[in-house]
């Protein structure tokens, strides 16, 4: 049985209060990917990872712990639990994840900031000032701490002078350029997914890739970046310049069908069940699909169990881009 909701929920929100993310992360974790990329310190064309894909091992931990706890005596003492997190970050004891695992995900970014050097952008990075977007608490109702942070997250741009915004994932990408304009005073950050920049620059639709690949791939869609962004034809077109031919799924584009997340931290089973059923829908579509969020690779890709090859957009794209 799943942990009491409402407890689950005020431990996050407390987490975000209090620790600047829903689950506080050691700035050496959150910055690794940075190590040697050379990128300048702020600017006005920053990347900004809102530390998503550095977040999933740790989120994968947390549910799987949640698991382990709901089905055991544990779980009558959530309540008790909250009250000691607010003063000592509990969730650091329950997700741990190996180092291995974090690098997987680093990766992302590191891809990223190659394939942007690629298309001659100037970007810099803003390294431990690069915070968490609020995205979960977001989708949780907790509106009041959501601004609270959104306003922290404003006062970083503005201190280091930040006018463009290249973001990597859907739920950063929504709350920077969809959420921060309603509830922010003065928000006039410009937001862009690297997909956008990068099919903007040429490696779309008329681009050429430096090594092409060949193949089909199945496209997962993001939720977010489908439905609320308008990121649709981008990943389609830079896979199809890479030398790739995308499939759609059935329920593809602005009607694809949900990974199962952000429900995992809530409902695991149900997310489980969701995502399940995604990853029939692709598997009849193909054998190799493409995710460009971190909550859907993970989801789908535990889902799947092998029986789908999943891969970010990103691996794909640096290993036909970047000489």
């Amino acid at each position: 049985m799943p942990l009491p909701t409402g407890e689950v929920i005020g431990i996050l929100g407390d987490n975000l209060r209090l620790r600047g993310s829903v689950l506080p992360l050691p700035a050496k974790v959150a910055t690794k990917w940075t190590e040697g990329l050379g990128l300048p310190r702020g600017g006005a064309t920053v990347l900004y990872t809102g530390m998503m894909y550095q977040l999933i091992p740790y989120i994968e931990g947390l549910v799987k712990a949640e698991v382990k706890m709901g089905d055991s005596w544990m779980a009558k003492y959530t309540g008790l639990g909250r009250r000691v997190n607010r003063f000592v970050n509990v969730s650091a004891f329950m997700a741990r994840p190996p180092a291995a695992e974090r690098a997987r995900y680093d990766q992302v970014p590191i891809n990223v900031v190659h394939l942007l050097r690629a298309a001659g952008v100037e970007f810099g990075a803003l390294y431990e000032d690069d915070l968490y977007s609020g995205a979960l608490a977001y989708d949780l109702g907790l509106d009041e701490v959501v601004v609270a942070h959104a306003k922290k997250v404003q006062a970083v741009f503005s201190k280091h002078g930040v006018k463009t915004v290249i973001t990597i994932d859907p739920h950063t990408t929504h709350m920077l350029r969809s959420v921060y304009p309603k509830i922010l005073a003065g928000y006039d950050v410009e937001v862009k997914s690297y997909l956008e920049v990068l099919a903007a620059k040429g490696l779309g639709a008329n681009g050429r890739a430096a090594r092409a690949l060949s193949g089909e791939v199945v496209l997962h869609d993001s939720c977010v970046f489908a439905r609320h962004e308008g990121v649709v034809d981008e990943p389609r077109e830079l896979l199809a310049a890479a030398g790739l031919t995308p499939r759609d799924p059935e329920y593809a584009g602005r009607q694809t069908w949900c990974c199962g997340g952000p429900a995992e931290s809530l409902y695991p089973a149900k997310a489980a069940a969701n995502a399940e059923k995604r990853v029939a829908q692709l598997r009849a579509a193909g054998t190799d699909a493409v995710t460009m969020c971190p909550m859907c690779f993970v989801n789908l890709s535990g889902a799947a169990a092998g029986t789908v090859r999943f891969k970010d957009i990103s691996e794909y794209l640096r290993e036909a881009y970047s000489s």
